[in-house]
């Protein structure tokens, strides 16, 4: 696990204040490998495409690997949980070609949140701890 962290800047963001008191928490965030690829995904497309089955609310996002398929789905699913992608099926990429997602009926989007881009460029300026 890495974690991302930054210092608190009593700015009611809610990353470490709570009712304006400082916790001390740093804003610390963990995130696996795999989270901060996908992530890092978002720099270059800021869309991506998502589907899933009828019968499940599991994410599936094929990437050129389709072994990793789990990976990518856990993956978004702590993204998701964590509040830095907002995952819509209500919203499928228009002009998206979804044949290779030809066995998943439901077609829609990810796109990072506004922490997510935040998050983002905290990676980008103090890089990653192990």
């Amino acid at each position: 696990m890495n974690d991302i962290s930054h210092d608190c800047r009593h700015d009611g963001c809610g990353a470490c204040c709570r009712n304006g008191a400082c916790s001390g928490c740093r804003g610390t965030i963990m995130l696996l490998k795999e989270e901060i690829e996908l992530l890092q995904r978002f720099a270059v497309t800021p869309f991506l495409p998502v589907v899933r089955q009828w019968d499940s609310d599991t994410p599936i996002y094929l990437e050129e690997n389709a072994n990793l398929e789990l990976k990518m789905s856990q993956s978004i699913a702590g993204l998701q949980q964590k509040q830095l992608i907002r995952v819509d099926y209500d919203y499928p990429l228009s002009n998206f070609d979804y044949e290779i997602y030809g066995n998943y009926p439901i077609h829609g989007s990810m796109a990072l949140t506004a922490k997510g881009q935040q998050v983002l460029e905290l990676l980008e300026i103090y890089g990653i701890e192990e």
